[in-house]
């Protein structure tokens, strides 16, 4: 069966499955100095980017406020989140432009690599081959995140599963 890709409106679809389509991808990497993974993609595999990194968006973020419906399948649209640029809070019928091009960088750098995929040496220390050993690093790893998206949504809410000694403050 092939992928339908359903953009996110601002309505709160419970068929939804993206923030962003093709046309918004292409508009975003028009600016992009490293394009080409997008660019050279299909129109299938750029929408299978797309879904997949609203996926990931959605699981590894917690967005202040709450889902504008309950039957939304997205986290956005969402009530009563603050909104950083302005003030108040985001419209409860709109997904924020910084969501929507976090989704486009998410999945350029999906078709680039499986960023959901376990490291290279996972669970080894050292990896010996022939006269070569190889060392890894425990906390050298790549987020399933990338550090330039999770800058676009940190101005709406927190990364999961981070590591680190902090929690982040809003005041209303």
């Amino acid at each position: 069966m092939a992928l339908t890709l359903i953009k996110e409106d601002g309505t709160g679809r419970s068929d939804a499955n993206a923030y962003a389509n093709a046309a918004d991808g292409d508009a975003y990497h028009d600016g992009h100095l490293y394009a080409t993974a997008w660019t050279a993609a299909t129109l299938a595999n750029k929408e299978k980017a797309l879904v997949f990194a609203s996926r990931l968006i959605d699981a590894q973020f917690q967005f202040d406020g709450s889902k504008g419906k309950e039957t939304q399948a997205l986290q956005w649209p969402r009530e009563g989140c603050h909104d950083p640029d302005a003030v108040g809070t985001v419209a409860g019928n709109i997904v924020p432009k910084p969501v929507i091009e976090a989704t486009c960088e998410m999945a350029r750098e999906l078709l680039i690599a499986d960023r959901t995929a376990a490291p290279a040496g996972e669970g080894l220390k050292y990896q010996n081959a022939g006269t070569t050993q190889t060392g890894y690093d425990k906390s050298d790893t790549r987020p399933v995140i990338s550090r330039v998206a999770q800058g676009m949504l940190s101005k709406f809410g927190t990364l999961l599963n981070r590591k680190g000694g902090t929690v982040r403050l809003v005041r209303s």
